[in-house]
């Protein structure tokens, strides 16, 4: 985006101009030679999903891959829109494209009209490694946490038959992109009954309670699994303080905060990373992460990264393709919410039993709208407050008149306005890997470079491709 005198222009993002695409194009290929005698023990096996989608992320925005043309109608000014990667959980610009979607989906078509809370159920760092060697297990710790939540509001509100409402996100981010599995979800705050009704929570329950099932049945499940013994459950349940197993839920949404419940949603499923938190110098290879928080001894808010171990720390988190990271239960499922009108049909046959102490929402006539998620246009507009298809001369709607695919065609076209470029899309290394030592030192490239700090600029991320 420019600004001019009166008026916010959109233009088009410069991918190839931000940190993480230059770290990718320079360094890539070398870490996907080098993973197996680096990376293995730290991470895990290669996993093919993590090529296609960086090689994905690297086209992503370039004209040369293909393009729209956007024309105004009334004075004939156009401008290409080259086409996204629509990747997920890795490409900054698509993936905001998705958390916008999201939000808008889950506060107008999921949630009711009631009291939300955020749950965040996290555990201790020595289980943490087998949820990174066996992803499948990420969808039984959320029923794990989901069934937790049903047991715990049943009991506190004395509903065996209520019914709990939540959306459950996998995140498997810590800070500076390290292996921390952990779920974030949106929980009605309160039971749902088939009669139309909904009983909230106290305002201040005790969550020791919650936190002790959360734990059982997380360490039943990995017994299961093969993955623990009895022994090293009594090892882990001696412990402090619920072993190290907490749930927190001190956020609370209000339910008529609507734009609460659409910022909740954006946040529980944010990229793994920030492009803004990251700055990169080429000449020696190194790559400044910065925190909003304080770590150490020394209190740092940074912490610095070797290239190729930037890269392995940021790519562990792409999840595979038909794996799931945001998951509906209860109410909110996709059961529940297709079999709704049945529901529906038994409103007011049940008799409403009192208890002075506990809030009830009658909910029975509340109809979730069915709005469609909000186009590349509308998230452009929501996000950077500039209409993309507003021509920037008469201020009329510009309109996508076509979408060239042909590989001649966009030379052709390419060549004429003087923006194609002959390149390979992998640029040579930097000169600092000529003279780079490499040696495997516990599973780690442990590389020498010659000192320096790169300084840090803050980098320009513009607004999404179509």
């Amino acid at each position: 985006m420019e600004l001019t005198p009166g008026l916010v222009v959109y233009r088009s993002r410069k991918p190839k101009q931000t940190p993480l695409w230059q770290i990718l194009a320079d360094y890539f290929d070398r870490f996907e030679q080098s993973y197996d005698d680096c990376y293995t023990k730290a991470y895990g096996f290669f996993r093919p999903v993590i090529s296609r989608v960086v090689r994905k992320y690297l086209d992503c925005g370039d004209l040369h891959q293909g393009f729209a043309r956007v024309r105004c109608p009334d004075c004939h000014h156009e401008y290409l829109l080259a086409f996204s990667c629509r990747g997920r959980w890795f490409c900054p610009s698509c993936h905001t494209k998705k958390v916008v979607q999201f939000g808008t989906h889950l506060q107008a078509n999921v949630l009711y009209p009631v009291p939300h809370r955020q749950y965040v159920f996290s555990m201790p760092k020595i289980l943490r490694v087998f949820f990174k060697y066996n992803r499948k297990l990420l969808g039984k710790l959320c029923h794990c946490a989901q069934q937790s939540l049903l047991d715990f509001f049943r009991v506190v509100l004395r509903k065996p038959r209520g019914i709990g409402g939540s959306i459950m996100a996998i995140q498997t981010f810590g800070d500076y992109c390290r292996w921390h599995p952990h779920l974030h979800a949106i929980v009605s705050d309160g039971l749902y009954t088939e009669s139309g009704y909904f009983f909230v929570m106290p305002r201040n329950v005790d969550l020791q309670f919650l936190e002790e099932i959360f734990r059982a049945r997380v360490l039943a499940m990995l017994k299961k699994e093969g993955l623990v013994d009895d022994d090293f459950i009594q090892m882990i349940m001696q412990w402090r303080h619920t072993s190290g197993f907490s749930v927190h839920n001190q956020v609370r949404i209000a339910r008529d905060d609507t734009k609460g419940q659409e910022a909740l949603a954006q946040y529980i499923i944010r990229n793994p990373f920030s492009l803004k938190k990251v700055s990169y110098q080429q000449e020696t290879g190194q790559v400044i992460y910065r925190s909003k928080m304080s770590h150490g001894k020394n209190k740092k808010n940074f912490e610095v990264f070797k290239a190729l171990d930037f890269i392995a720390a940021i790519t562990q988190h792409i999840p595979e393709q038909s794996f799931q990271l945001v998951r509906y239960y209860g109410w909110y499922s996709n059961r529940m919410r297709g079999d709704r009108k049945k529901l529906e049909q038994v409103k007011g046959k049940g008799a409403v039993e009192i208890d002075p102490d506990i809030e009830i929402i009658d909910i029975s006539e509340y109809r979730p709208t069915r709005i469609p998620s909000p186009m590349w246009r509308e998230c452009i507009k929501k996000i950077w407050e500039v209409d993309p298809l507003s021509c920037p001369r008469c201020h009329a709607e510009m309109k996508i008149i076509s979408f060239i695919v042909q590989p001649d065609v966009i030379r052709k076209i390419l060549v004429y306005l003087e923006l194609w470029e002959e390149f390979s899309k992998r640029r040579p290394p930097p000169l600092a890997l000529a003279a780079e030592k490499v040696e495997v030192v516990s599973g780690r490239a442990k590389e020498s470079f010659d000192d320096g700090w790169p300084g840090y600029d803050e980098p320009w991320v513009d607004a999404h491709s179509l």
